[in-house]
């Protein structure tokens, strides 16, 4: 068994994930999800990004979220709020989606005998997420393990890392000039929003790193082309 599986968004963190991935394993496949999310661009945005990687991407439809609803990240019409949702999570909780993104992505690997899944959870710095959690990862570690009879590894390079941690170690990993094409609004526009509660997160770590967003710097210059 070789190689590793990549669960990408085209967001900060995936975009991490991604080369931390290249500096660990080969060969590294890239995995996404065309859930119905109001912010598809990241779904360009991580095309984009792994053409740049030199990774290969599969983008699979799971149309059941869309279908489930419930949350600001489906429905345009909602306001994007960091509450709102049950027990105070932010509405863009989408009850399910990384236990449904990795049992998907367990079972592409399962059939190329690739054990190793990579995604970019993070309990740290985050929006209070519970399937973001350590102990979900690894309870999902040992359910899928144990349900397909294949020795799964889940791994999450950025599990206690702050946002300013995770900037740090998207320089060391050679992510940054593909960052300038990721994707984190969860408004689903370009230049991002800046007042969603994913900008502000975002921008909050670069702030804190003390280092120029690579996306806002290409906004700006793009900006400045088409003045």
């Amino acid at each position: 068994m070789a190689g590793a599986i990549c669960l990408t968004s085209g967001g900060q963190d995936s975009t991490t994930c991604l080369f931390w991935a290249l500096q660990r394993f080969t060969p590294v496949s890239a995995l996404a999800f065309d859930y119905g999310q109001r912010h598809r661009l990241e779904l360009q945005a991580a095309e984009t990004i792994c053409t740049l990687a030199g990774v290969p991407l599969v983008i699979l439809p799971l149309e059941i979220f869309r279908h489930l609803g419930g949350t600001a990240l489906l429905d345009p019409s909602q306001e994007i709020r960091a509450d709102g949702g049950r027990g105070g999570l932010p509405n863009t909780f989408v009850p399910g989606r990384n236990l449904m993104f990795l049992t998907v992505a367990a079972a592409f690997a399962y059939q190329q005998d690739v054990a190793d899944l990579v995604i970019g959870t993070c309990q740290t710095d985050y929006s209070g997420y519970p399937d973001c959690r350590e102990q979900t990862m690894q309870a999902m570690e040992q359910a899928l393990s144990l349900g397909m009879d294949f020795p799964f590894r889940i791994h999450t390079p950025l599990m206690y890392l702050t946002k300013a941690q995770t900037v740090a170690l998207a320089q060391d990993v050679g992510a940054f000039d593909a960052m300038a094409y990721s994707h984190t609004c969860y408004a689903g526009v370009f230049p991002p929003c800046t007042r969603c509660p994913a900008c502000q997160l975002r921008a909050r770590g670069f702030a804190e790193a003390g280092v120029p967003d690579p996306l806002m710097v290409r906004a700006q210059q793009e900006q400045q082309d088409h003045a």
